[in-house]
């Protein structure tokens, strides 16, 4: 499957139709989504619909940066239509009455709609084994998880059943998947994409953003949903920009000043990872970027910070989930109270249980000012830290994760494993930074390792300029994942 910019341009040649591309990816789905299960449902017929209205609409002459092309969505935001549930067992058979702004941008742009992808349960997770429904598994190796939470729409792109997707990132929930599974996530600063119509895990730290398969793609999506939106208060009043038109042909690295954060690179960075994010530093420094070292000193208090605010802010948001107003409600009850708390203990996991009763404990009474009022202090440092690193530097250099992905089960009996992996993402999503991934080589064993460019906030121009530049002078994103649908065509060379 080409990208979205290279079908584009097919379909504006009349190489090729759009009814033509979502067959394909039908096609695909069927051949290999039994394995990967990256997708909760599938429309075909309205697929094909939107699908022969954009070829309609080609033929009258219309333009769009989107049109005709196929886009998966994460089971997190509001499409008109379909069952949004969040992989949840509360939102069973709750079906949107609206679009989400993101998605109503995309389809004015002319992009088809194609799925729900799978997700940790209300995006609670980083392997996508926390769904109410199913296990989604990598497409470069199946005993390994995709990284979640929006792992269904990592594995979906990287596995060549969709050509783009949306994910959401409260702490990692692009990046990290886009980094396990070898592809393109991108985390808008905070306010750069309106959240109007993605069900909240934790409002001050959510984004929604495009998994795509290369850079351009994502400079694509993400000018198609950027700008203002009355609807969010969060939503920032500035102009979008044209991101894509902004991507060097040649050159993009020189004269840049990246950071690398000696926090970032020690203890607990797996040998492979931090081998292959080197060697992806000195590719940017022959490109003519740079590098410094930078210090972020409160990275240590990070994940701390983060399950404090998040599981706060998820304990008022998941309160609205009570059996009464849509969603699960439980068939055995004696009164309002029974209800509640029956309707809540079927339908939440175990995950999500245990984040809603973090919250609850850390905003209660005697312990709000000790916890959630302390992780608010400690947010601001870190977010200082990174304003004095942007003083010195463009934009910073990392790993995605310390590891690359996770065997399935691996940190189901450890939590705590589970939060640790997120060091590299959480401190982005407490700033309001943007981030993004893309792969920079392979372990041994054949799994991606995932580098992000971080940058200040609205700062999207920055990341993907670098990502362009360094993606341009390799080849991994070029690689085909082993379980990917087709895989019998030739699989392109690593550099």
């Amino acid at each position: 499957m080409l990208t979205a910019h290279e079908l584009q341009d097919r379909l504006v040649s009349g190489d090729c139709s759009s009814v033509e591309i979502v067959k394909e990816l039908l096609a695909a789905i069927q051949e290999v989504d039994g394995t990967i299960r990256g997708y909760l449902s599938v429309d075909a017929e309205d697929a094909l619909a939107q699908a022969r209205a954009a070829d309609a609409a080609r033929a009258a002459g219309r333009r769009g940066p989107l049109l005709g092309i196929p886009v998966a969505i994460k089971d997190v935001l509001n499409v008109a239509g379909q069952p949004c549930g969040c992989a949840s067992k509360i939102l069973q058979g709750y079906v949107a009455p609206y679009d989400a702004t993101a998605v109503a941008a995309l389809r004015t742009a002319g992009a088809v709609l194609l799925g729900r992808t799978n997700m940790d349960e209300f995006a609670m997770g980083s392997t996508t084994e926390n769904s109410a429904f199913q296990v989604t598994r990598n497409p470069w190796s199946l005993e390994h998880v995709p990284g979640g939470s929006s792992g269904g729409s990592a594995a979906v792109v990287a596995a060549g059943e969709a050509v783009a997707a949306l994910g959401s990132d409260t702490g990692g929930s692009i990046r990290q998947p886009a980094g396990f599974c070898g592809c393109v996530g991108l985390k808008p600063s905070y306010g750069r994409v309106s959240r109007y119509g993605l069900t909240a895990f934790a409002s001050s730290l959510d984004q929604i953003g495009p998994m795509t398969r290369d850079v351009r793609d994502a400079a694509r999506l993400l000018g198609v949903m950027a700008g203002h939106d009355p609807r969010d208060s969060t939503s920032l009043p500035a102009p979008a920009e044209d991101y894509e038109a902004g991507l060097p042909a040649a050159g993009g690295l020189r004269g840049m000043r990246l950071g690398m954060p000696r926090e970032y690179f020690g203890g607990g960075l797996d040998a492979e990872v931090e081998a292959a994010v080197s060697a992806a530093v000195e590719e940017c420094r022959r490109q003519g970027a740079e590098v410094v070292e930078i210090s972020l000193p409160h990275t240590r208090y990070a994940i701390a910070t983060y399950y404090i605010v998040a599981c706060a802010e998820a304990s008022a948001n998941l309160s609205r989930f009570d059996g009464v107003r849509y969603g699960h409600r439980t068939a055995v009850a004696g009164d309002a109270t029974e209800l509640y708390l029956r309707s809540r203990a079927e339908g939440f996991g175990a995950e999500v249980k245990r984040r809603i009763l973090l919250g609850t404990y850390v905003l209660s009474s005697g312990y709000h000012d000790a916890y959630y009022l302390r992780a608010q202090k400690v947010r601001t440092l870190i977010r200082r830290d990174f304003d004095a690193a942007f003083e010195r530097c463009a934009a910073i250099v990392c790993p995605v994760a310390p590891t690359a992905a996770y065997r399935l089960g691996a940190t189901g009996g450890d939590p705590l494993k589970m939060y640790l992996g997120d060091v590299f993402t959480v401190t982005a999503n407490l700033a309001g930074l943007c981030g993004l991934a893309l792969p920079c080589g392979f372990t041994a064993a054949g799994l991606p390792v995932g580098l992000q460019f971080l940058g200040p906030a609205l700062g999207e121009a920055r990341v993907l300029r670098a990502g362009h530049a360094y993606e341009q002078a390799t080849v991994w994103h070029r690689r085909r994942a082993p379980h990917a649908a087709g895989k019998g065509r030739a699989e392109a060379g690593g550099k």
